[in-house]
């Protein structure tokens, strides 16, 4: 929404906060979106009181610009002499102990030495995977997604992997939240959209015809310039734009924001497919699906890989289907890990099936690889340049 917003909004948390302290207390903005509050003559007991007030104090809407914001927030406590007897080491401990808020959802949290090396290792793996996206450091894995009446293989997923140099394999569940703390997650999407596309448009000169699905973070939703660099990868590797498939989860589309609404909207006008992934997790309302341009709906794997032993999901899952056939959308069931799953949703009539009974996700090379394998499954075009 701009600097000027932004601002509007820093200024009424200010005020919010002031008016729920004490003459005695002091709360100064730290820099950012960060404030400190110095409680004198109170001790860890009385700030987790005052935190939860200045919780509730926060928790009414803002109306900036005309837009009914809502504002969250994490705080971290130190008392001293307890945990520190100097002003930086406080400071310190609070930093570390509000980390542990946003890590464990909580919304505040006091300081405890025993988080010290959590916080330090984090600390070290930020600055190595900002390393990893500036020297080349990250690889894409890719998962074919597979026409499940023709036995094709339709498409592939992009996903990021990180192979540390001491630490080894580190699963995506790990460091995607941590770019998305950090503001690391503009810069890995860049980079995953930018390799994607290169290894699609790498494909399409051999004559090779797949969509490309990218994830994209629920925060990637709040930038006004993504669209802007999608059209422009888009143009540098001449991809067709109908064949790059986005992917957003449920959260992004229950979190209901005129911003993300409007780059999904701009990112779908380039002529982009848009899809619904994880869906069934996220507790979305038909209300909430209709504001989105939607493409294709990506059942959730733990609906998928729970049909054959519980009917509850099988029915769920049929219900799904034929909702989203209905609305004129396609449906990619995930998590298909053995045959019985494949059959029971090729009679669903699901129209795209990925898992780890089709195949893993594949580093290029290897991609390419079983593409020639299973050639007669792949859509090939005579490609001039």
């Amino acid at each position: 929404l701009g600097h000027p917003a932004g601002d509007a909004v820093l200024q009424e948390v200010a005020l919010r906060l002031r008016n729920d302290l004490r003459g005695v207390d002091t709360v100064a903005r730290l820099g950012g979106d960060e404030f400190a509050i110095v409680l004198p003559n109170t001790d860890a007991t009385g700030a987790v009181r005052v935190s939860g007030k200045l919780l509730v104090a926060l928790e009414p809407g803002m109306q900036v610009d005309g837009n009914n914001l809502s504002i969250d927030a994490s705080i971290g406590i130190a008392a001293f002499p307890e945990h520190g007897d100097s002003s930086d080491l406080l400071l310190r401990c609070a930093d570390i102990a509000m980390y542990v808020a946003k890590r464990t959802r909580s919304r505040y949290a006091a300081y405890s030495s025993t988080e010290d090396r959590h916080t330090a290792s984090r600390l070290t793996l930020v600055s190595d995977l900002r390393h990893a996206l500036d020297n080349d450091g990250l690889e894409l894995h890719y998962q074919p997604k597979i026409d499940i009446h023709s036995d094709r293989i339709v498409g592939v997923e992009a996903l990021a992997r990180w192979r540390h140099p001491v630490h080894g394999f580190i699963p995506p569940d790990q460091f995607i939240p941590l770019a998305e703390q950090t503001g690391l997650i503009r810069p890995l999407t860049h980079w995953v959209l930018a390799r994607a596309l290169a290894q699609a448009a790498e494909l399409e000169r051999q004559g090779i015809i797949l969509t490309m699905a990218v994830n994209l973070s629920v925060r990637n939703l709040q930038d006004p310039d993504l669209p802007g660099f999608v059209q422009a990868q888009l143009l540098k590797w001449q991809y067709p734009p109908a064949r790059l498939i986005l992917e957003i989860t449920e959260s992004a589309v229950m979190a209901d924001s005129p911003n993300a609404t409007a780059v999904v909207t701009a990112l779908h006008d380039l002529g982009v497919a848009i899809s619904i992934d994880d869906f069934g997790t996220g507790y979305s309302s038909l209300g909430h699906l209709r504001k989105f341009p939607i493409d294709e709906i990506k059942i959730d794997r733990s609906f998928v890989m729970d049909i054959l032993a519980h009917a509850e999901s099988g029915i769920i899952v049929n219900a799904v289907i034929g909702l989203a056939h209905n609305l004129g959308l396609t449906v990619t069931g995930e998590g298909v890990e053995n045959q019985e799953i494949l059959d029971l949703l090729a009679k669903l009539d699901c129209d795209t099936v990925q898992g780890y009974h089709l195949s893993r996700p594949l580093p290029a090379e290897a991609l390419v690889e079983h593409l020639r394998r299973h050639a007669k499954q792949v859509a090939h075009a005579s490609v001039t340049r």
